[in-house]
């Protein structure tokens, strides 16, 4: 199982994050309230740093998937930490360069690049593009031409590996919107398009099987896969790529139901997958990199809200209202995911109610957790739920005309603000 470093119990028995008192927290900087520690993101960076050098010496990166969590105070962390990131949109792009984040270590994703957000990364310097058409590498060479640059270019491939995890989450099956097929041969059309294009600098392949994977299975089939279309486009063109990406999707607990592998223990068995393929097809080892976001920052964070009340329905459920909902974490709606939740005055008390943690929003489906086993809750209490540091903030709306939250990070103790709380004013500043 993953190590959680950032809880414990504070005098009183309320509950601490990264030494910083919940309730203290609530009461400081209002509900709702996303609470990311630092040291549990650090520590997370660490796990994937150590155990890609284990297995593959200097030869390796790790990119941080800023879809996760996009903020600037995230960037300097992960920099500091020896990690690259990956930015899916101009916006995502504009943040980490508004970071300071060094643009060469930057690898520019997306399904539908835009060619403003192409000339945008070209001009900034970024690192790395991962094309995912032919569209959009005619586009690239001819903008490339023009600002007198020959990018780097990864092309993702879909390897048809299924990851065992949600159909609107599974990315690396035929049928999806994402990539070069390699089973129809759409995949060796486009590496013979990128690498005899001038402007380009073709220098690897790319995969990403799905997210909230668990099992080290389906990274070994996708590695099978992508060693031996290494080995094909060496024999196709006379040159092996020299990077090898195996993209992300390690999966985190959101429940007592969900058993991921520690980080290290996941790195290792992608890291055999990988030496066994290049053995199997003559290759030299390449740069192997991988693309961690959720497993980085969903386990750092906490979201607090203030329950605004507790209503028993006559032969159905009880719901826990709170001030917050799916316009700052989605996933329920969208997924069906599910959340733990603890009373932050009483985090280790027994867990005697059984309650749907309920949203303000005008939707049935407006719920945080369905059957959540909580603490006896009332009216004013602060309502903890775990593992909302990955696509909570990043995913957040208005929906309702709901301010998205403020973000603090804590740290050894200390807390700052990272993401003020939106407006009322803000909210309608657009608007003509």
């Amino acid at each position: 199982m993953q190590e959680y470093r950032s809880f414990s119990l504070g005098d009183q028995g309320e509950l601490k994050i990264g030494g910083v008192s919940a309730l203290m927290l609530a009461k400081k900087y209002g509900t709702p309230l996303y609470i990311m520690d630092e040291d549990q993101i650090r520590w997370n960076c660490l796990q994937y740093m150590e155990a890609m050098s284990r297995n593959f010496g200097r030869k390796f990166q790790v990119s941080y998937a800023s879809k996760a969590l996009c903020v600037k105070a995230i960037y300097p962390i992960i920099q500091q930490e020896g990690l690259c990131a990956d930015v899916v949109s101009g916006g995502e792009l504009y943040t980490a360069l508004q970071a300071g984040f060094p643009p060469e270590l930057l690898h520019f994703h997306g399904n539908n690049k835009s060619r403003q957000e192409i000339q945008y990364a070209l001009e900034s310097g970024v690192g790395l593009f991962i094309a995912d058409s032919m569209e959009e590498l005619e586009t690239l060479e001819e903008l490339a031409a023009l600002c007198g640059k020959i990018p780097r270019v990864s092309l993702r491939i879909k390897p048809g590996v299924d990851a065992h995890t949600h159909e609107f989450i599974s990315t690396g099956n035929i049928d999806s919107k994402f990539g070069f097929c390699y089973e129809t041969g759409e995949a060796m059309e486009a590496v013979k398009l990128a690498s005899r294009l001038p402007h380009l600098n073709f220098c690897g392949v790319h995969c990403h099987i799905g997210s909230q994977v668990f099992l080290q299975e389906p990274y070994a089939l996708a590695a099978e896969v992508m060693t031996r279309f290494m080995m094909e486009i060496g024999r196709e063109t006379g040159k092996v790529p020299e990077e090898l990406n195996m993209g992300g999707g390690f999966g985190i607990a959101y429940g007592p139901e969900d058993k991921p592998l520690p980080i290290g223990q996941m790195i290792d068995g992608l890291g055999q997958a990988v030496k066994a393929g290049c053995q199997k097809y003559g290759l030299e080892l390449p740069t192997v990199i991988v693309e961690p976001g959720r497993s980085i920052v969903g386990p750092a964070g906490v979201t607090a809200y203030t329950v605004g009340g507790v209503k028993k329905i006559p032969g159905g459920r009880v719901y826990a209202a709170v001030d917050g909902g799916m316009p700052d974490n989605p996933r329920y709606a969208l997924y069906g995911a599910a959340y733990q939740a603890v009373k932050a005055e009483d985090p280790a008390g027994e867990r005697t109610m059984t309650v749907a943690i309920a949203g303000k929003c005008c939707e049935s489906g407006d719920l945080i957790a369905k059957e959540a086993q909580v603490q006896p809750l009332k009216a004013g209490d602060i309502l903890c739920v775990f593992a909302t540091g990955a696509y909570n903030y990043s995913m957040a709306s208005n929906y309702n005309r709901l301010p998205r939250p403020a973000m603090v990070m804590t740290w050894q103790g200390q807390d700052r603000l990272a993401v003020r709380r939106e407006t009322y004013e803000q909210l309608a500043q657009n608007d003509l």
